[in-house]
C-alpha cells in the first residue's frame, strides 16, 4: 500500500471513528449517576471527648434523637437535622448498650444482662433511676451480647441474645447459659417468656407491619445473611440454644438430636469443619418443609447474598415516610456493620409465607452501620462502630443522615412471584424495547448448604431461561416467564440490558435477589414464548461488540511498522482494567475487596504481592484459605459458583498487578 492509499484509508477509518464517537457520546461524555446523586450521607459533628460508638439510636417524639453507646452511655442530640447539634449526656455507667426503645416518656436499652428503664423523674435532663425490667443469666463469654428492645403491637418488649463461642473450638457457637441464641418476650412488669431460638449473632431486630424480625450474620450453620419472621415457638437454625428448649418454658419443640440426625454436627473441639464438595447436603429450607415440616423450622424470609449485600447484618427499619424518603414507602432497610451499608427489601406474602427480594441501596458510610431510626424530616439517621469488629468504613464510630435529593433512581422498586416467574415493577417507565427483548435479562436460581461449617458458598447454582417479556402499558411494571423455578431459591435477576424510557439510564443497581419459598397459585401470563440466547451467546456478542468500538477501529486502521494491521488482544492476555472492574463487580468480588485498600478482605495489590501464579489464585478462589490471612475477621466464602472463564481473567489480572 504507497502513501497516498494509507492516508486515504486513514482518512476513512478517522471519519467512520467520529461518526461511532458521535452516536455514543452520551456513554462517553460523562459517567451515569450514582448513588450519591439520590441519597446523600450527611455526617453530623460529635463534640470532642465523647466517643459515640452507636449501639443503639431512636427518635424521640420532639425530634430530637436518642443514641447509646457501646461504652455504656446514653446521649439526647438536640436539634439534630442542623449544622450544630447539640449532645447531653443522659445516662451513664451501663454495659454495652446495644439497643434502644422509647416507651410513655422512659428509654429503655438492653444492657449485657437486662433491659433497664431509665428514668428522668425530676425533669433535669437525666436519668435518675436505672430500673431493672428483667435480668437474664451471663457467664461472661465475651461474645454474649445482648440486643434491643424493639416494642411489639401489645407493648411488650423484645431482646435477643447471642449465643457465646468456644475455647478452642472458636468458630463453634456455644449457649452456655439460658435463653442465649434466643429471642425474649419481656412484659413492661418485668415477665418473660422466650418466644423462639436457633439465632446465631441476632443484632438485626425488627418490627415490620407489627410483626417481628430478626436478621443474622453468615457463620456456622449459618450459609449466608438474612432477616426472616419470627413467631413463637419458632427455631430459626442453629442448635446451640436447643439446649434450653425442653425447660418447662420453652415453646418450642425441636431438638438438638434431630438436626444430628440429619446434619453431622462434625463437632471435633480440635478440628475446624470445612467445606466438603460432594458430601450429601440439605437446607434449613429442606428441613422446615420436608424433613421436620411441623417442628417450627423457620427459613429465611429473604436471604441478603454473603459479600454482596453484607457479611455483617444489623438494624432492620421500614420506611414508614410516605415517600418522604423515596419511591420505596412501606419497604424495608437492613444494615450492615462489616460492609458499611444498607441493603432495601420489599416482601410479600405468599400462600401464607414471608418472602420478597433484597437489593443493594446505599454504601460508603463512614464506620460499620449498626443502628438506624428514622428523623422528623424524613431523613435517615445512621449509628456505626466498629471497635473489634472491623469495617470497610474505617472510622471508628460515627452518626450520620441519610438524606433522599428529591430525585427519583432508575431501580426495581419491587419484584413479585408469578405462577411462571416475576413481575418486575420499576421506579420509572422502562424503555420497551429493551424491557421486551428477553436476552436483556439474566436468571439463574442457587441455595446455600445447611451444616456446621461457617457459612457456605454458593451451591446448586442453576441458569433459568427468560422465556417472555411483557410491558405494561405505563411501562413500570414487566412480566417475565421464567423456566425452572425453584422453590427455596434464590432467583438472581438481572435486567441488564434494560433502559429508561427518557434519559435511556441504565439501572442504578442492576440485581434483584428473590427468595422464592413458595411459588403463587393463578393464570400464567399471556405471552408469546421465545427462546432465549444462552448465558454463552450473549457473552459472546458482548465481546464482540467490545472489538468494535471506536479505540479498536482505530488499532485496526493503524498500520504498523511492518505494515500490517495491529492486533486486538487475544483472549489469553490480561484484561484491561476497565474490563477488571466490570467482570470483578460481576461477580460480586468488589463487594470485599478493592485495588489498593483493605476492605472486608486484603486488596489486590496485596494478594499480588504474595506472587501467587495465575493457577494458585485461581484455586484459592475456588478454594479459599483463610488461614493465609489471619488479620481478616470474615473468612471468604468458596466461589464454586463462577465461570472457569471468568475466574481465569480474574486471576490472570491479578497476577499482572505484580509487575506495575
Amino acid at each position: 500500500m504507497n502513501i497516498k492509499n494509507i492516508a486515504q484509508s486513514l482518512s476513512q477509518s478517522f471519519t467512520k471513528i467520529g461518526l461511532a464517537l458521535a452516536m455514543t457520546t452520551g456513554a462517553f461524555a460523562q459517567d451515569g449517576p450514582t448513588e450519591n446523586d439520590y441519597y446523600k450521607i450527611v455526617k453530623l459533628p460529635i463534640p470532642e471527648g465523647i466517643v459515640l460508638e452507636v449501639g443503639g439510636l431512636v427518635t424521640l417524639p420532639n425530634g430530637d434523637v436518642a443514641a447509646s453507646t457501646r461504652r455504656g452511655e446514653v446521649y439526647i442530640i438536640e436539634n439534630p437535622n442542623s449544622s450544630h447539634p447539640v449532645f447531653r449526656k443522659f445516662a451513664s455507667g451501663l454495659h454495652e448498650i446495644l439497643g434502644l426503645a422509647y416507651k410513655n416518656g422512659s428509654l429503655y436499652c438492653a444492657q449485657r444482662g437486662e433491659l433497664t428503664k431509665l428514668v428522668d423523674k425530676n425533669g433535669d435532663g437525666k436519668a435518675d433511676r436505672y430500673e431493672t425490667v428483667y435480668s437474664w443469666p451471663i457467664s461472661g463469654h465475651y461474645h454474649e451480647y445482648s440486643f434491643g428492645p424493639k416494642i411489639g403491637p401489645d407493648g411488650s418488649f423484645y431482646v435477643t441474645g447471642n449465643v457465646g463461642f468456644g475455647a478452642s473450638d472458636w468458630w463453634a457457637g456455644k449457649s452456655f447459659v439460658p435463653w442465649r441464641g434466643w429471642t425474649m418476650k419481656i412484659t413492661e412488669d418485668g415477665k418473660m417468656t422466650p418466644f423462639a431460638a436457633g439465632m446465631r449473632s441476632p443484632c438485626g431486630i425488627g418490627m415490620v407491619d407489627g410483626q417481628f424480625f430478626y436478621g443474622d450474620n453468615q457463620g456456622d450453620w449459618q450459609g449466608s445473611g438474612f432477616i426472616s419472621h419470627v413467631e413463637e415457638g419458632d427455631f430459626m437454625g442453629h442448635p446451640a440454644s436447643l439446649a434450653w428448649a425442653s425447660r418447662p418454658e420453652s415453646p418450642v419443640k425441636m431438638r438438638a438430636d434431630m438436626i444430628y440426625a440429619k446434619v453431622d454436627p462434625r463437632d471435633d473441639p480440635k478440628v475446624k469443619p470445612e467445606y466438603v464438595k460432594n458430601e450429601p447436603m440439605t437446607t434449613i429450607y429442606e428441613m422446615a418443609t420436608k424433613t421436620y415440616p411441623n417442628m417450627g423450622i423457620k427459613s429465611p424470609a429473604v436471604w441478603l447474598p454473603h459479600g454482596v449485600l453484607g457479611v455483617s447484618t444489623s438494624e432492620i427499619v421500614t420506611d414508614d415516610t410516605k415517600g418522604g424518603f423515596g419511591p420505596f414507602a412501606g419497604q424495608v432497610f437492613v444494615g450492615d456493620e462489616g460492609m458499611s451499608k444498607i441493603a432495601r427489601v420489599f416482601l410479600e406474602k405468599v400462600n401464607g409465607k414471608y418472602q420478597g427480594a433484597s437489593f443493594d441501596f446505599r454504601s460508603g458510610f463512614r464506620s460499620g452501620v449498626l443502628r438506624m431510626s428514622w428523623g422528623t424530616d424524613n431523613s435517615m439517621f445512621v449509628g456505626g462502630t466498629n471497635r473489634g469488629w472491623g469495617s470497610t468504613g474505617k472510622e471508628a464510630f460515627g452518626l450520620e443522615r441519610l438524606v433522599f435529593s428529591g430525585k427519583v433512581p432508575f431501580e426495581m422498586k419491587a419484584v413479585r412471584a408469578m405462577p411462571d416467574g416475576f413481575e418486575i415493577e420499576f421506579t420509572l417507565p422502562v424503555d420497551k424495547k429493551t424491557a421486551e427483548n428477553v436476552n436483556n435479562y439474566d436468571v439463574s436460581s442457587y441455595t446455600y448448604k445447611y451444616h456446621p461449617v461457617y457459612g457456605s458458598p454458593i451451591v446448586d447454582r442453576k441458569d433459568n431461561a427468560v422465556r417472555g417479556a411483557k410491558a405494561s402499558e405505563d411501562g413500570l411494571k414487566v412480566r417475565i416467564v421464567v423456566d425452572n423455578l425453584r422453590e427455596g431459591y434464590i432467583h438472581d435477576i438481572k435486567p441488564e440490558g434494560v433502559l429508561s424510557a427518557t434519559s435511556h439510564l441504565n439501572l442504578l443497581h442492576g440485581t434483584a435477589y428473590y427468595t422464592l419459598n413458595s411459588i403463587p397459585q393463578g393464570a400464567k401470563a399471556n405471552i408469546t414464548l421465545v427462546t432465549p440466547k444462552t448465558r454463552e451467546q450473549r457473552e459472546r456478542v458482548d465481546a464482540g461488540a467490545k472489538l468494535n468500538t471506536p479505540d479498536n477501529q482505530m488499532k485496526e486502521a493503524m498500520p504498523t511498522a511492518a505494515g500490517e494491521k495491529a492486533k486486538v488482544k487475544t483472549a489469553g492476555a490480561v484484561i484491561s482494567d476497565a474490563e477488571a472492574m466490570k467482570l470483578l463487580s460481576k461477580s460480586t468480588c468488589l463487594a470485599c475487596h478493592k485495588v489498593n485498600e483493605r476492605a472486608v478482605g486484603p486488596s489486590y495489590q496485596e494478594i499480588a504481592k504474595r506472587k501467587y501464579s495465575v493457577a494458585q489464585i485461581e484455586a484459592l478462589i475456588y478454594e479459599p484459605k483463610p488461614s493465609n490471612w489471619p488479620e481478616f475477621a470474615t473468612p471468604m466464602p468458596s466461589m464454586a459458583h463462577l465461570p472457569k472463564g471468568d475466574v481465569k481473567k480474574i486471576a490472570t489480572w491479578i497476577n499482572s498487578l505484580s509487575k506495575k
